[in-house]
């Protein structure tokens, strides 16, 4: 299930405007510049950013996620008919070739329950047409991001359009590695309503990673920084044979 912050209308409705510089994505589009990707799956799509972004590249997208209330807010954006969009994981998806599939941003660590990640991995390499890459990126457990998540480093108040003041911010509610659980809180002036969202993300370390996409079938290509997270982040290139 996805988390509420994505499948809750009110927050679904709020994510973009709560996190509006997406330069992570940059990456992810050179990388399928890189590959010369005519064909991408974008796993996790949420609200369609990335997926549109490559649409508008004259990129053939699909894009899949669990939330419905993400993919809604997906398919109201200028550009989404040139979008598949998908409510469900990579897990059971339709017969695909793609040149490319992808989890940006947290969605890796966020498919936290090991049986669903060897499912994805595989539904991924089932969807990629052989030489095709399967690219996403995952932070390191040793820098232990988690020790910043805190109300003080996240506290903010943001107007959004249409909506008003809300607030946010995060607060740690559990460490046991290698899941960390923590949960952000949004307050709407509009009405006062109060909505919070748990989250759990799972640490992989390096190694284990690798050895789950050889398992696989992937040969492991390259393991790249994160070029906005210099230090803090690996990224995964994956390639089916």
């Amino acid at each position: 299930m996805a988390d509420d912050c994505f499948a809750h209308p009110r927050l679904a409705a709020i994510y973009d405007p709560l996190d509006p510089d997406r330069s992570d994505l940059d990456a992810y589009l050179q990388m399928a510049e890189e590959f010369e990707a005519q064909r991408v799956l974008d796993i996790g799509c949420g609200t369609g950013v990335f997926a549109l972004l490559l649409a508008d590249r004259g990129i053939e997208v699909v894009g899949v996620d669990p939330a419905l209330a993400s993919i809604d807010v997906a398919r109201t954006k200028l550009g989404s008919e040139r979008v598949r969009w998908i409510c469900g994981d990579a897990t059971d998806l339709p017969p695909l070739q793609v040149d490319l599939a992808t989890m940006t941003a947290n969605v890796a660590q966020a498919i936290a329950d090991p049986h669903t990640w060897q499912k994805t991995l595989q539904g991924a390499y089932e969807a990629l047409r052989p030489g095709g890459h399967l690219v996403f990126e995952t932070r390191d457990p040793g820098r232990r991001a988690w020790e910043e998540w805190t109300r003080e480093n996240s506290y903010r108040v943001t107007e959004i359009p249409g909506i008003g003041s809300v607030e946010s911010w995060v607060q740690l509610i559990e460490v046991s590695l290698p899941l960390v659980t923590f949960r952000w809180t949004y307050g709407f002036a509009a009405d006062g309503q109060v909505l919070t969202s748990d989250s759990t993300l799972r640490f992989r370390e390096r190694e284990d990673v690798e050895q789950d996409l050889i398992a696989h079938g992937y040969v492991v290509e390259d393991v790249r920084d994160a070029p906005d997270r210099p230090g803090r982040e690996f990224v995964l290139l994956a390639r089916r044979p």
